[in-house]
């Protein structure tokens, strides 16, 4: 009776044990547990997962996601949604096709168009969250899964909104509003915008519109800030930090893809700029990085350049 007893506890515990766990392979005493679903599985069960650039851990980079905004995994394709003007649309949502991918148990290795390979570790944070690690650089970024339908493109576009100012060579000032008090900026034509390792920078020109963008000569440059307006959603504030000859103070809304409205309340003058030469990020020109290249932060990291 007892060895009958033993046995059926032994029979029903491998019962319990299976439930939790796909397959367990023994080799030589060595117990080896698969996960439930695949990684290529995993993977694209979201359309989109989201580069949570804030909880990113370690010193180093993967160039690819750290410019990136979201990537999908779609048969063998990767995709990247690397440019905020036309996200949600670009691709049917996805993005550019920046390369592929393959899987391997929880490997996962992406041969980048440009960055080339990379050999990755994934872990399943939760049903929608995965961890991915280079071990070569000890880096994790944290991706969230959504579906396109799901996604708020907009909510991600307008908390970014820092970054769509360098989609353009540069900004030319079309429009200037009859009513307001006449100031020094009525002069500035041209405004440049570019991250540099020292942080995100500005240039502004006082030549005339309609010249060739490589003809424009900067006057002047500095730093600027952009920052949320309380309760409201699609309107920020911009500070344009002319070092040494102070600062100009903005509200900026954005009338679409290639242009924007500036209001300067110390004036009450409305402007408006198109951008002109649109910068597509897929990484960077002929492989090499440019100075025109984004690429996201941290807020905490870019607190630091500004010191």
């Amino acid at each position: 009776m007892k060895t009958i007893k033993l046995l059926s506890i032994i029979f029903l515990s491998s019962i319990v044990l299976s439930s939790c766990v796909a397959e367990v392979v023994i080799e030589e005493d060595v117990y080896i547990e698969e996960p439930r679903i695949s990684l290529n599985t995993l993977l694209n069960s979201y359309e989109i997962w989201y580069v949570d650039i804030e909880r990113t851990k370690g010193n180093g980079e993967i160039p690819f996601l750290q410019k990136a905004f979201t990537v999908s995994f779609k048969n063998g394709t990767f995709f990247a949604n690397n440019n905020l003007v036309g996200m949600g649309s670009n691709g049917n949502g996805f993005g550019l096709d920046v390369g592929f991918y393959d899987t391997f148990q929880m490997e996962l290795d992406i041969n980048h168009d440009i960055d080339g390979t990379y050999r990755l570790i994934i872990s399943q944070i939760s049903d929608n969250e995965i961890e991915v690690y280079d071990g070569v650089t000890n880096t994790s970024y944290f991706l969230i899964g959504y579906q396109r339908s799901n996604f708020d493109y907009d909510l991600v576009f307008y908390e970014n909104i820092h970054y769509f100012l360098q989609e353009y060579e540069t900004w030319e000032k079309v429009f200037t509003s009859e009513y307001g008090v006449l100031n020094e900026f009525d002069n500035e034509n041209y405004l440049k915008f570019s991250y540099f390792g020292s942080g995100e920078n500005f240039k502004s020109s006082q030549d005339e519109t309609g010249i060739p963008i490589n003809d424009i000569f900067y006057d002047y440059t500095g730093y600027y800030q952009v920052n949320d307006i309380i309760n409201t959603f699609d309107r920020k504030t911009l500070t344009l930090d002319y070092d040494y000859l102070g600062n100009e103070f903005f509200e900026l809304s954005v009338i679409n893809d290639s242009k924007i409205e500036l209001f300067h309340p110390a004036s009450e003058t409305v402007y408006q700029f198109v951008g002109r030469g649109y910068i597509q990020f897929k990484n960077s020109e002929k492989g090499k990085p440019t100075q025109n290249d984004k690429k996201r932060i941290k807020k905490a990291d870019f607190m630091k350049l500004r010191k």
